[in-house]
């Protein structure tokens, strides 16, 4: 028989297992300037930030929610039209563009660095389009070089917030007077981190058992721990023809840097401002979108940062509310009824739970749970039960009365 695996085993790209647990996670638009990360931002959360052709036209970063379109909230709120509808967000900051050398304080790097810092993921927008009206900081177009740029400088400056936290974490062995010694698992991790990041390696490309991710979360707050979603912003015409000269050489860099063709998503700001200008009119819009017979990426976009972040939501639905909660994936039940208020999970008995597709299937259109009572479909789950993505929610829990003084 073979040996059972360890628990601190390590595992390759566990980008989830970064990060902060929380549900109100953010995803920052990065990359270089005039790419089209504002414009994006603008587009995504229907705000109006400055988008304009020059270089560091944002300074302080611009914060906005957007909804996450999802056609199972849809169908809940058209089955029970309640007074009170909503949906899940994602947070999103549009962050100023970086340029080469940022990690040393070129154009007020160091300030957009910290920005990125306080995202828990990134839209990398690379410009992929030609267009000598749209100025590009280094003069001309070469996505691959940018994507190195942005690479270089993101494990540049986790370089020297690694240096910075050893030496802080040696000062403070230091003044402890020889009461406690070094980790070794300190020395050990902060070796493997300096070794990639002087490669240029994120890492979040690096194996890491759960005591190396745990301390990485603890004691850093390294930027390429970050997951990461490549947004390839396309000319309308190429978007339309599904076609870019350099698409290919894009998709091979992302892999050969630890991504898949799943972190990829090209789209084009023309097109997607175009079919904006037409939102007042559904039918010109609707015409016109069949007429080009190619959709639009937002909700995607949207959807994939979402769900980067580990985040997935469950509903709870009735005649007064629908509502989506968001949870970190894996969040149990308690934890998951917490999210409602602190009493659900202190006093937590248990959940009656149908999954969404069973809801959808069995339901015949009505907002009655007899018919998936009847089919075996409604369960009741304690305290072990792992929420699942989209599960349709009752809390039962017990208040304790105060006590008395």
């Amino acid at each position: 028989m073979p040996p059972k695996k360890s628990l601190t085993e390590a595992t390759a790209n566990n980008c989830v297992a970064f990060g902060r647990v929380r549900s109100n996670l953010k995803m920052g638009c990065v990359g270089l300037p005039n790419v089209g990360k504002s414009s994006l931002f603008n587009l995504m959360t229907e705000q109006s930030a400055a988008a304009e052709n020059y270089p560091f036209c944002t300074i302080e970063p611009n914060e906005a929610r957007c909804v996450v379109p999802d056609p199972r909230y849809d169908f809940l709120c058209k089955i029970w039209n309640p007074p009170s509808q909503y949906p899940a967000f994602l947070q999103v900051t549009d962050i100023a563009g970086l340029i080469k050398g940022a990690s040393e304080g070129a154009g007020l790097g160091n300030a957009f660095l910290s920005h990125i810092q306080a995202v828990d993921g990134m839209y990398h927008v690379v410009r992929a389009f030609d267009n000598d009206e749209v100025l590009h900081v280094d003069d001309s177009v070469d996505p691959v070089r940018d994507l190195d740029t942005i690479q270089s400088e993101l494990c540049k400056k986790d370089l020297d917030i690694l240096q910075r936290a050893i030496v802080a974490e040696e000062a403070i062995v230091r003044k402890a007077g020889g009461k406690f010694k070094m980790l070794p698992l300190f020395y050990e991790t902060t070796a493997k981190i300096k070794a990639l990041l002087e490669q240029d390696k994120p890492v979040r490309d690096g194996e890491w058992t759960s005591a190396e991710i745990e301390l990485i979360n603890e004691k850093l707050s390294l930027i390429t721990t970050k997951p990461v979603i490549y947004l390839i912003n396309l000319t309308m015409k190429d978007y339309l023809r599904q076609k870019c000269k350099y698409l290919g050489k894009v998709a091979e860099w992302v892999k050969a840097h630890g991504g898949t063709g799943a972190d990829i998503i090209p789209f084009s700001v023309e097109f997607e401002e175009k079919l904006w200008s037409l939102r007042e009119d559904p039918a010109a819009q609707k015409a016109w979108l069949d007429e080009v017979k190619v959709p639009s990426k937002l909700g995607k976009i949207t959807t994939e940062g979402f769900t980067k972040l580990g985040l997935q939501y469950y509903f709870t639905a009735g005649e007064k509310e629908i509502r989506c909660w968001p949870i970190k994936r894996g969040t149990l039940a308690p934890q998951a009824a917490g999210v409602i208020h602190g009493d659900f999970e202190r006093g937590f008995i248990k959940g009656e739970i149908v999954a969404y597709q069973d809801f959808h299937d069995l339901c015949g259109g009505g907002k009655s749970m007899a018919p998936i009572k009847a089919a075996g479909k409604y369960r009741m789950e304690g305290k072990g039960y792992e929420v699942q993505d989209g599960d349709i929610c009752h809390w039962q829990f017990n208040v304790a009365p105060p006590k008395k003084k």
